[in-house]
């Protein structure tokens, strides 16, 4: 089956690049210093490859479409695997970290990814999500130009958006689609993963005064 992003590739990554100081600015600070290895999950260009590996971690890429892995190896050096997130090609208890970033909007079973997230995680390891808020950024909201938001009825059909009305023309997700992941689903799939929350944040205040993103700290249970 041919990736969503396939295709897409150098668009992408000019269109997203031109944003990706924010996160790699909140990466920093949300993963913190560590060590040993961690898998970017969903790494598409490989954007934030470096900005991991900044905190002492040796990073691994994987990503389901070869065209955007393409463009991460020319930018970066970390080893990295084309595959499916819920069916990761790695032994239980390789990684100290896994980050999902800007993923939940991409994949049709966010549950399964972290049930494997969660098996690949050595016991203690670290979970770091961070992307769409799901109560103010999906397919059920409509941008105003004062930044104000409307939320539509429409936010309890989880699962995957082909298209909606307010979408703006020939944005990432007018191109792709989304897949809408409800808050409380979010947090449940954490929990039945077996992960432990430490912290959940809306970042980026002073540049969104409704919060468009949503990061989770989560550690794997003994």
């Amino acid at each position: 089956m041919t990736a969503r992003y396939d295709g897409q590739a150098e668009w992408y990554d000019e269109y997203i690049g031109s944003n990706a100081g924010a996160t790699i600015a909140d990466l920093g600070d949300l993963l913190g210093a560590g060590e040993g290895l961690c898998l970017d999950l969903g790494c598409g260009t490989g954007l934030y490859l470096e900005a991991i590996r900044a905190t002492g971690r040796t990073v691994v890429g994987l990503d389901r479409s070869g065209d955007q892995l393409r463009l991460a190896r020319s930018r970066d050096g970390a080893p990295l695997l084309q595959g499916d997130a819920t069916e990761l090609p790695f032994a239980g208890a390789t990684f100290d970290a896994v980050t999902a970033l800007w993923i939940s909007t991409d994949i049709g079973d966010f549950a399964g990814l972290l049930k494997e997230a969660a098996r690949v995680l050595r016991p203690g390891g670290l979970l770091l999500f961070y992307g769409v808020h799901p109560c103010f950024n999906g397919p059920h909201i409509e941008t105003r130009a004062d930044e104000a938001v409307i939320i539509h009825p429409t936010y309890r059909i989880k699962g995957w958006h082909k298209s909606s009305p307010w979408w703006r023309k020939g944005g990432v997700r007018d191109r792709v689609g989304m897949s809408h992941v409800p808050l409380a689903d979010l947090i449940n799939a954490f929990i039945d993963a077996g992960l432990a929350i430490e912290r959940v944040y809306e970042p980026q205040p002073e540049r969104r005064p409704i919060p468009f993103v949503l990061a989770v700290r989560a550690f794997r249970r003994d």
